[in-house]
């Protein structure tokens, strides 16, 4: 992946941060977005810089338009983009039954972020991508970041579920829309051991969800970010060049459970 140039929104911790990193790591050239989280942005920034790449850092929501043209003008000056990674993803915690602790707003915010943002991304660095695509004569990429949530409709809230399910279906009719010059896939992981969890409910909760699963999940583990990420840049680099319209599951054999 050497010279790859690529974008990781919502890439200052936790599966975003992994990512950049292992792009990093192969060579890759990289602009990490961040939201809020300023100080992680640029301690991830940091250590890509340690493995020798060149990296942008910029602010930006992906829920804002403007915002996501502006992370995607960060590439322009290297003349193309080969693979966007649209990683940045809320939540509310919140338990499927106890409807009346989701409002609307809730519903609109979750939606923004995790289904209009990667919409909003795409939208913006699809110049760049095709033309990174006729420079190096095979297709781009764009990862698009889901979860199983979308799959099964178990996750942290049913506005969670209900946008990563929009995402799902959203990554199909891209990769058909966009063909052949931009590839489009998805990653749907399981549990990541991060501080998702112990931001959302707790440290005492997240203790407890994350026992819960190393003994329920056929592989007895809890993926790290790191193990999320290796798939996240396979599917982001030439490796996988005749993949696109994909929904890759990565839930250490969670849907196996019985």
């Amino acid at each position: 992946m050497t010279g790859l140039r690529a974008i990781v929104t919502g890439s200052a911790s936790g599966l975003g941060a992994a990512t950049a990193i292992g792009l990093a790591r192969s060579g890759a050239r990289l602009v990490i977005n961040y939201a809020s989280s300023k100080t992680e942005a640029e301690e991830t920034a940091d250590r890509c810089r340690s493995l020798n790449a060149e990296v942008v850092v910029v602010q930006g929501d992906v829920a804002r338009d403007e915002d996501c043209r502006r992370i995607a003008a960060a590439a322009a000056p290297w003349g193309g983009l080969d693979a966007l990674v649209n990683n940045a993803g809320i939540t509310k915690h919140v338990e499927h039954a106890q409807m009346d602790q989701l409002s609307a707003e809730d519903f609109q915010r979750i939606f923004a972020v995790n289904t209009i943002g990667p919409f909003q991304m795409v939208r913006a660095a699809r110049a760049l991508l095709e033309a990174g695509a006729r420079a190096t004569e095979r297709s781009s990429t764009v990862v698009n970041v889901s979860s199983v949530a979308g799959l099964s409709g178990v996750g942290s809230s049913l506005a969670y579920v209900a946008s990563k399910g929009g995402l799902n279906s959203m990554t199909i009719s891209l990769a058909r829309a966009l063909a052949p010059h931009i590839r489009v896939n998805a990653v749907c992981p399981g549990y990541i051991d991060t501080q998702w969890f112990e931001k959302g409910r707790g440290a005492e909760a997240a203790n407890r969800v994350r026992d819960m699963v190393t003994q329920k999940v056929p592989l007895r583990v809890a993926s790290s970010a790191a193990d999320i990420a290796g798939l996240v840049c396979f599917l982001a680099g030439p490796a996988s060049a005749h993949m696109t319209g994909e929904l890759v599951r990565m839930d250490a054999g969670m849907h196996l459970a019985t």
